[in-house]
């Protein structure tokens, strides 16, 4: 049963179901970290749909990929943003709450269904978070993102005093 399941049960068994491989591929593309704590917070970057050095569904939504296409590419960018939380605190188990998210989709100027392509990533930290999954979230259409990138997801996570 999926609600038996810990957080990081939950999230490894997404990545394989989807044959996501999103380990190693979470290092800075420039001066900058990828991950900041700060107290009990912690700041991811951006992150675009790259797995195995390869930007996954490149092009602009609305014109290359349809929703399903930027659906999958945002839930790539979520497993990532995962991956990295437990890269830095070892456990998703630690997160108290999954404060903020910002999605940016590449798009043409008509295309207006950015909330559902955000879904993408929201429907993931739903699913492996639970309740720490829910948060609050902007979805922004823009005309370019790095390496003809879809997609790209920062966060803002809240730990549990446990995790201090």
């Amino acid at each position: 049963m999926i609600s038996h399941m810990t957080c990081d049960e939950r999230f490894i068994a997404l990545a394989r179901e989807f044959d996501y491989d999103i380990y190693g591929e979470n290092t800075a593309g420039g001066h900058y970290a990828p991950l900041i704590r700060h107290h009990d917070e912690l700041y991811i970057s951006g992150l675009v749909p790259r797995m195995n050095g390869k930007i996954h569904y490149p092009g602009r939504v609305g014109r290359d990929l349809n929703m399903g296409d930027a659906q999958a590419a945002a839930s790539i960018c979520a497993m990532r943003g995962l991956a990295l939380i437990v890269d830095a605190i070892g456990s998703l188990d630690k997160i108290k709450s999954l404060i903020r998210v910002t999605v940016y989709v590449r798009c043409t100027e008509d295309f207006v269904d950015l909330s559902e392509v955000a879904n993408g990533a929201s429907d993931v930290f739903s699913h492996v978070l639970g309740d720490a999954g829910k948060h609050t979230r902007t979805t922004v259409g823009v005309y370019q993102l790095p390496k003809n990138a879809p997609i790209e997801v920062d966060m803002i996570v809240a730990l549990r005093p446990s995790a201090l």
